[in-house]
């Protein structure tokens, strides 16, 4: 099941058109899509997705890598900007080697981690070769492979920041893939963050 089968309001019916996927996606459809790696091993499904309150972006997706890795039901926080999603396959993709995963920082279902530890936060971000300062950014456009975003395709793009709504963004993009970052604190320049409507006045 794709978060297309999970799309209860239609959002996706035209996402290769006018509908606000792949570029917006609910985050409810997401909810049990699969995640593979680049050699196409299974990793499991996303079981939550864990949205940052205070800049309103996601953060991360928790995993269980059950089944082949023998962890049972153990969860693991990924962050929002290792993760591809391939809108061809419909399903999340992880570039990490499934040996690595083995040892990656995990928790038990009945004991999350703070989640807004420095110390936690740290050791996540470092395992996964991601940016702490970021918070998390998955691209807008979709190219020809069906790939959005993510730290290898996504790094690098410009971004949507948290600033005034009002505010205009930068409209470079990445170099690698085409793919222009959205979200994600501090993943690339604003002009004119900041600025009030008030400010502006009759300018």
């Amino acid at each position: 099941m794709s978060f297309a089968d999970r799309d209860k309001y239609g959002m996706y019916k035209n996402y290769d058109d006018t509908g606000p996927g792949p570029a917006l996606m609910g985050a409810s459809s997401l909810i049990g899509e699969d995640v593979v790696n680049d050699q196409e091993d299974d990793l499991g499904d996303i079981k939550e997705i864990m949205i940052d309150m205070r800049s309103g972006q996601v953060a991360y997706a928790v995993l269980a890598f059950g089944g082949f890795l023998g962890l049972g039901e153990k969860l693991f926080a990924v962050p929002w900007q290792a993760l591809q999603l391939d809108t061809v396959n419909k399903r999340f993709v992880l570039s990490v080697d499934k040996e690595r995963l083995k040892s990656a920082p995990g928790f038990d279902a009945d004991d999350w981690p703070d989640m807004s530890d420095i110390a936690w936060v740290t050791q996540i971000h470092t395992f996964y070769g991601t940016d702490p300062s970021r918070s998390g950014s998955m691209g807008s456009n979709i190219p020809v492979d069906g790939m959005v975003g993510g730290a290898t395709r996504g790094a690098g793009a410009s971004s949507m920041g948290a600033g005034h709504a009002g505010s205009s963004v930068d409209t470079s993009t990445s170099g690698t893939s085409g793919t222009t970052g959205i979200g994600g604190a501090g993943a690339g320049p604003l002009t004119g963050a900041g600025t009030s409507d008030a400010d502006r006045g009759d300018r």
